[in-house]
């Protein structure tokens, strides 16, 4: 086989991997927003096939032998294809390893998990999805020594989501974030707190939706490329750069909840359709880790739709969306409002300076799940004992504590750390994006363009053409926590007066 086979072969290889994708992602939208609900048996079925489908593509002799002839004649390739054939061989050696019969049983069982998961938090019974949460945390602590026997099972799955992170880096990590924020959360606690009762008042879902169109054009994703729908725990899903999904939910007693939701999936969003089309259906397609894509969403929804310059750029709209909800607010009792800092259950709805806590309790949950000092059986107590330790909160029952969270139904056990890692990375981003240009001016204006001009150099283009270490590098030079933390130490000093 020479070159120019080989690399038709991959090309075509890719197109394939694509495709199973697509399905796959069509039948996860399509589950978690508007099946029936008692569905989930054929979906199974059919995410198993496809997952078999999958595994034999990568694990065939041919690809691996294209990949063989590629690397050994690397010198002949530009980037484009080296990177390629560097992340293609990445998972044809993990999946070799996983007999096909384990993965595709995976498949099945995450789809069922989903729609157990989902009954459970109805019900408010963490019992009802014990037997799944037991299969998935047996099947990741396998999985982990399939990806990389010589690393320490969680590292083998923070590595899936955050390539080079490991438990040594994270808890210095959060011992920073510790360090710096713990006396910050309090002195806070100590301070006035601003009125949100305005929030709560009865904003009908329809208005709701309307003003999340309004949001996406301030964000410009176009809705020929950019759908939303609407789900239990919202979440973005790209197809192609030209073809993304976001969606949301609407609470009729809490108008911010569906806002940031938007603008944190928008956020997402915004990143894939941004992506040079030169890796479309590549494995280099979409965003390079989650800590990065975390770090885009965090950056839309809190660096900018929680300052003071985009609450008065769009504050006149909003109540011409909800004239009589916010007849009495002014654009500054809303900022104050929508960056209220105070222990809460619910990590989704976290404000900015307490979020990082509620990363780290699952941080320590998983790590003890994986590590194998901690039962599947015993979560729901331990969950209970850190929000006691960690944010001072009662946890009045399972639907708001451990079972709110959708990432372990879908077996995603490493993903959580990458929501810290990517505040902390836009914080940095935001220091180097002063330095370059004049941020606010714009933003107080409505317009994000020179916003998303900078992230998409920096950030967006690359998708997987570039490492994360790479992508990290270009946008924050080296990373360093404390501009996180100085970040937020100077945020809150302003808003509570410190």
């Amino acid at each position: 086989m020479d070159t120019k086979e080989a690399l038709e072969l991959i090309e075509a290889a890719q197109k394939k991997l694509f495709a199973f994708n697509a399905a796959s992602s069509s039948l996860y939208l399509d589950a978690v927003t508007v099946a029936p609900r008692d569905t989930a048996e054929g979906r199974g079925v059919a995410l198993s096939v496809l997952a078999g489908e999958q595994h034999k593509l990568l694990t065939d002799p041919a690809l691996a032998q294209a990949l063989d002839t590629l690397e050994a004649n690397k010198g002949e390739l530009d980037l484009l294809h080296a990177r390629q054939v560097e992340e293609l061989r990445r998972s044809v050696r993990q999946l070799t390893r996983i007999p096909a019969e384990e993965y595709m049983a995976y498949a099945q069982l995450t789809n069922e998990a989903e729609d157990v998961w989902h009954r459970a938090k109805e019900q408010s019974d963490f019992e009802l999805f014990r037997p799944c949460l037991e299969k998935l945390v047996a099947y990741n602590r396998k999985f982990a020594g399939y990806y990389d026997p010589d690393k320490a099972p969680y590292d083998a799955l923070l590595n899936e989501y955050e390539r080079g992170v490991d438990t040594a880096y994270l808890d210095s990590f959060f011992a920073v974030l510790r360090e710096k924020l713990v006396p910050l959360i309090r002195a806070v606690g100590e301070r006035p707190q601003p009125d949100v009762s305005f929030l709560h008042r009865h904003y009908p879902a329809e208005q709701q939706r309307r003003f999340s169109d309004y949001l996406m054009q301030v964000l410009d994703l176009d809705r020929a490329h950019c759908g939303i729908g609407e789900t239990e725990h919202p979440f973005t899903l790209n197809f192609t750069s030209q073809d993304v999904r976001i969606t949301t939910h609407y609470y009729e007693d809490d108008l911010a909840s569906s806002m940031y939701s938007v603008i944190h999936e928008g956020g997402h969003a915004r990143y894939e359709l941004d992506v040079d089309p030169q890796v479309e259906y590549t494995v280099l397609a979409g965003g390079v880790s989650m800590g990065v894509h975390e770090s885009q969403s965090r950056f839309y929804e809190n660096i900018i739709g929680r300052s003071r310059p985009f609450i008065e750029a769009i504050f006149s709209r909003m109540q011409a969306f909800f004239p009589e909800q916010l007849a009495d607010v002014t654009a500054e009792r809303f900022w104050r409002a929508v960056n209220r800092a105070e222990p809460s259950l619910i990590r989704t709805e976290a404000d900015e300076l307490t979020y990082c806590l509620h990363i780290m309790i699952r941080y320590e949950i998983e790590k003890a799940l994986i590590g194998g000092t901690l039962e599947v059986r015993d979560v729901p107590r331990t969950w209970n004992r850190l929000y006691k330790e960690y944010l001072g909160l009662d946890v009045p029952d399972d639907r708001r504590g451990c079972l709110q969270d959708s990432h372990w139904s879908g077996g995603s056990f490493g993903y959580f750390p990458s929501y810290a890692l990517g505040s902390a990375y836009g914080a940095q981003m935001l220091a180097n994006m002063e330095r370059d240009m004049d941020v606010w001016g714009p933003v107080a204006r409505g317009d994000l363009g020179p916003v998303t001009a900078w992230l998409t150099e920096k950030v967006h283009k690359y998708g997987g053409l570039l490492t994360p270490a790479q992508v990290v590098e270009k946008a924050c030079g080296q990373f360093d926590p404390t501009y996180y933390t100085d970040y937020l130490t100077k945020k809150y000093t302003e808003l509570y007066g410190l």
